[in-house]
């Protein structure tokens, strides 16, 4: 079968690998992924990998490169184990694609995305979403409601991330929100936050091109670039008092991002890191202290966050499929894929392979 398979960085093939074999443990699920998202992870693994893909066996999963790309997908299910009753041959699924174990510390206490054995379809297993079949196990496949494109199956993976971030930083109805930087993952921040409730969004970005694609998919929001000096004055003429937001997401992974959301938040406000952090940040905690404020991390999300995203979607409240920008085939993934989402005047926040 055909599979987008990484080899190291900038090394990306599409190449003929043997399909999954047919026999089946009890609780796995043979599927057909159709469609599947480019991640931001994937792009740290094309540029300077392997990072989170493991060179040598992976710990849980046993998994090693030459990985098989792919942890946003939707599927067919092909197959199932003796022991699944989850899902049924037929049946389009979105995969939830954290591997873990059931029965450690964290596991018994349902918190699988913090096991230190956790895996991830598509980054430490032998299959991806970017191969024609793939073995996932019966916990891995979500059932979607039956509204749902294939399309927005697969976002609802990056979409958990945004709404983890939003839950972690309590918003609701009414509140007022910073959101700094409008990739996918900000501009899904900003999807789920108007979902929550938010009253007023504030967007913080750079990049032209995303300002004008944020602009366009979610035009209540008040986009601002951040070079221009305007942050804090948008932020006091558009909260009450000028006291500044009750929640900023920190969605960049940057520390001049990460101290924009620490000086835009009100006292007693919470700031989110949902971007990941490359390298250490340095930050003012005295600021912090001054302020009284709360600062949540985020790693991943709980898995059983899945039937909500969907039930979610499928009301129309929550529009993840407004940022995909292009769909490809997997023989130009290199190219139109990984090459087109790192060129700085692109015009693209997320893209979808079909294999």
């Amino acid at each position: 079968m055909k599979a987008v398979r990484f080899h190291g960085a900038k090394d990306i093939r599409v190449e003929d690998v043997e399909e999954p074999s047919s026999k089946l443990a009890p609780d796995d699920v043979l599927v057909a992924p159709i469609v599947t998202g480019i991640c931001g992870t994937d792009l740290h693994e094309y540029i300077a990998g392997p990072i989170v893909t493991p060179s040598e066996p992976h710990i849980y999963t046993g998994a090693s490169n030459p990985q098989i790309l792919g942890h946003e997908f939707s599927a067919k299910v092909l197959a199932v184990g003796d022991e699944v009753s989850n899902v049924a041959v037929g049946e389009r699924i979105s995969v939830q694609p954290l591997v873990a174990p059931r029965n450690d510390y964290y596991g018994k206490r349902g918190l699988y995305h913090l096991s230190p054995q956790l895996g991830c379809i598509g980054l430490s297993w032998a299959w991806g979403g970017m191969g024609e079949k793939a073995v996932i196990k019966d916990y891995n496949a979500q059932s979607v409601p039956e509204g749902l494109t294939d399309d927005q199956a697969a976002m609802i993976e990056p979409a958990a991330v945004a709404l983890y971030g939003v839950d972690r930083g309590g918003v609701e109805a009414g509140s007022t929100v910073l959101v700094s930087g409008a990739g996918p993952i900000g501009a899904l921040t900003v999807l789920s936050a108007r979902a929550a409730g938010a009253s007023t969004i504030i967007v913080s970005e750079p990049n032209p091109n995303r300002r004008r694609i944020i602009s366009e998919i979610a035009p209540y929001a008040h986009v601002v670039d951040p070079r221009s000096g305007e942050l804090p004055t948008v932020v006091g003429d558009l909260t009450e008092e000028g006291v500044g937001v009750d929640v900023a997401l920190e969605c960049v992974g940057l520390e001049a991002s990460l101290n924009a959301c620490a000086e835009a938040v009100r006292r007693q406000g919470k700031v989110v890191q949902v971007g990941l952090h490359m390298k250490p940040a340095s930050i003012d905690a005295m600021l912090w202290a001054l302020k009284d404020i709360s600062v949540e991390a985020t790693w991943c999300y709980p898995t059983q966050i899945w039937p909500r995203i969907g039930r979610m979607v499928a009301s129309g409240n929550f529009p993840i499929e407004k940022v995909i920008t292009s769909r490809i085939a997997a023989e130009d993934v290199v190219d139109k894929g990984f090459e087109a989402l790192l060129d700085p005047a692109g015009e693209h926040l997320k893209i979808l392979v079909t294999t």
